[in-house]
């Protein structure tokens, strides 16, 4: 449908060193999803803050790290969760979308874990997996648990920054990454059992005229997504061990090989550079990076 796009390379940025391994046996997230088998890690979220710092979660094993630039691994908290995506509220502190306990809140200095939203209506969350805020700081989170094309009942909520909770998508095979288009007028969910990227137009009250915005094949599916100022959208194709950018009319631009694993589950654009693409590739344990073409 589309000539091929130019396919760049990538290198490993930062790696998590051996001394922060951790044995899989008998845990209870890496039995449901991996089929139980030996991880030391599984990084997902990766997530800048105003320093240049690029924050992680290790989903199993429910701990957050914070990466300096020089490559200095931070161990900021461990707690009894399954944390998977990670965005800084304009308050300042680090919202955490936690698959067993809803939204989370930490306080960075205090390093200090805190109930953010963790239930509507009295009921909990099936398993929230990626969150984004728009620029008045309402909050976009996706709710995926276990569904998929055999039960297509994932949510997408908002949160506004007056409070209102609207669950404003009930029927996604497996939502996951979220991110709003440059605009804010769309909100782009990557589904991942539909192996697709869901256009969602946001209207007066909710949404409307849902569509796909990319049609993927192989691999698992899109886990996370990010945009850039242009409207570019990179999708990290986990089982592909890949992200793609797809330019705002949804043609694919570049394609990003995993220099390491085929696990790529989620990509963050550096602030300062933002040529500078970054990958958690969790079946080593790593952060790649890429570095787009300036033309």
């Amino acid at each position: 449908m589309f000539p091929a796009p130019l396919s760049l390379t990538t290198e490993t940025a930062f790696e998590l060193p051996a001394y922060l391994h951790e044995t899989s046996f008998g845990n209870a997230w890496v039995d449901a999803n991996l089929h139980g088998r030996d991880v030391h890690s599984f990084l997902e979220g990766p997530c800048f803050d105003a320093q240049g710092n690029l924050w992680v979660v290790d989903i199993p094993f429910g701990r957050i790290f914070r990466i300096t630039p020089t490559g200095e691994w931070d161990l900021i908290i461990k707690y009894d969760g399954w944390p998977n995506g990670l965005k800084f509220h304009p308050d300042g502190r680090l919202i955490i979308a936690d698959y067993r306990h809803g939204l989370l809140a930490l306080d960075v200095d205090a390093r200090r874990i805190s109930p953010f939203l963790t239930h509507q209506f009295s009921q909990r969350f099936m398993g929230v997996n990626d969150l984004t805020f728009a620029k008045n700081g309402d909050l976009y989170f996706t709710d995926q648990g276990q569904t998929g094309l055999h039960a297509a009942t994932g949510a997408v909520y908002r949160l506004s920054h007056n409070g209102q909770l609207q669950r404003l998508l009930d029927n996604v095979p497996s939502p996951n990454g979220v991110v709003l288009s440059s605009d804010e007028n769309f909100l782009f969910v990557a589904a991942t059992r539909d192996n697709a990227i869901w256009r969602v137009p946001l209207v007066e009250g909710g949404v409307s005229k849902v569509g796909k915005f990319i049609q993927l094949s192989g691999g698992t599916g899109p886990d996370g997504i990010a945009t850039d100022s242009d409207g570019n959208l990179f999708v990290a194709h986990i089982g592909m061990g890949c992200v793609w950018m797809f330019n705002k009319r949804g043609e694919p631009k570049y394609r990003m090989d995993s220099s390491r694993g085929d696990w790529t589950t989620n990509v963050a654009i550096h602030p300062f550079h933002p040529d500078e693409i970054f990958i958690t590739e969790s079946q080593t344990g790593s952060v790649l990076k890429a570095i787009l073409p300036m033309y």
